[in-house]
């Protein structure tokens, strides 16, 4: 497994770049600082950075081992120098780190590269904060204030479904303030201020009835839906967000296999065509701490585990499938629908209780499904 990436490394080669380097150390504290080997001692112990890392010019080698190690890089050298230093190492938007130049006079923070996915802008924007200097941000949604099409509802936890479709179409519809509709069938609704009205061209709506995917550039789509079979043309002229917005509600016999019920959830979600992608959390009875299965599945999928104590359970509203043999064993008419529910905070659910077993298993899980109640956003004038 690689290793997480550290926050920040800050590189300076003249004297200078030390006393910038030394106030973003006290910004960024977390930070590793690394300095020329030819700067004097003298110089080092002015700044307070002697605990910085040594390196040998040129700074390529030393570069190469650590490029992939930050999430940002940010050098005290001029752009030219640093493009070329890079340009070998990278490999891909998805996966680069970000590189912020800063000029030896600290009047400028300029994203160089990964602007969006890495953050770049962000890093940018917050090192030009630490030095009182301007941020330099040439990606054009920021530096107009549009949406970031390729990071939206990010920092919710959204995940786009596919990042290589369409979402560099939608980027330039955006861009060119070209019709685009955003379509909320869940999630959070501040994806965007809701203080400030929609850029131009961009309008909201919080279902596809009546949506012609043909009036528009472009479909924003943030949903838990899998829509290609059932809304074949507005999936072809989408990108589609997944949004943390699902509660699983799980129960199984006791000793149930893991395979067992980690098939049991899959088809569930197959047979409902949603996504797993949008799953936020997954919830039990407080009974089911120590069962196998259940741990394996918040394991594998790293999803969040809540439990409910019997009285809880049985004091939800909205089951709709009540079992008195469940309520003879456990304490509570349902497991699975009423686990769902209060973890989503929801009312009703998406999907009631299905009952998954397999021949000769001679064991079965159960599992239900609600979405949370984000609300949508206020509609505008402009909004669809």
């Amino acid at each position: 497994m690689t290793p997480p990436r550290k926050p920040f490394a800050i590189h300076a080669i003249t004297r200078h770049g030390l006393e910038i380097a030394a106030r973003l150390k006290e910004a960024f504290n977390d930070a590793d600082v690394y300095v020329s080997e030819k700067l004097p001692p003298a110089a080092l112990a002015d700044s307070g950075l002697t605990n910085a890392i040594g390196f040998k010019l040129p700074m390529g080698p030393t570069l190469g081992k650590t490029f992939s190690a930050y999430d940002c890089h940010v050098f005290i050298i001029s752009i030219g120098a640093v493009v070329r230093m890079i340009a070998p190492l990278l490999r891909d938007k998805k996966t680069d780190p970000a590189v912020v130049c800063v000029d030896d006079a600290a009047r400028f923070a300029i994203c160089v590269l990964s602007g969006h996915v890495g953050r770049g802008n962000v890093f940018a924007e917050r090192v030009a904060e630490a030095l009182g200097a301007q941020a330099v941000i040439t990606t054009a949604s920021d530096a107009i204030g549009t949406l970031t099409v390729d990071i939206l509802g990010r920092d919710l936890g959204w995940t786009l479904d596919d990042p290589d479709r369409n979402v560099t179409r939608g980027c330039a519809a955006v861009v060119n303030a070209a019709p685009v509709l955003f379509v909320q069938e869940a999630g959070e609704p501040n994806w965007w201020p809701i203080e400030r009205p929609l850029p131009p061209g961009v309008r909201y709506a919080t279902a596809l009835d009546g949506v012609d995917p043909r009036a528009f550039e472009i479909l924003l789509l943030a949903t838990d839906r899998d829509l290609r079979a059932t809304h074949p043309e507005h999936w072809e002229n989408a990108v589609i967000y997944r949004p943390r917005s699902l509660a699983v509600g799980v129960g199984c016999d006791r000793d149930t296999p893991a395979e067992l019920v980690e098939r049991g959830v899959l088809a569930a979600f197959d047979a409902n065509r949603l996504s797993l992608k949008s799953v936020r959390k997954l919830a039990t009875i407080d009974k089911k701490r120590d069962e196998p299965a259940i741990l394996t599945l918040a394991e594998r999928h790293r999803w969040p585990l809540e439990f409910y104590s019997a009285e809880q359970l049985d004091a939800a509203p909205g089951i709709e499938n009540p079992s008195a043999t469940v309520k003879r064993h456990v304490g509570a008419r349902g497991v699975a629908e009423p686990a769902a529910l209060l973890s989503a905070g929801a009312e009703r659910l998406l999907v009631p209780k299905r009952v998954y077993t397999e021949p000769g298993a001679g064991r079965s899980m159960t599992i239900a499904i609600a979405r949370i109640p984000f609300g949508p956003r206020p509609m505008e004038a402009s909004d669809a």
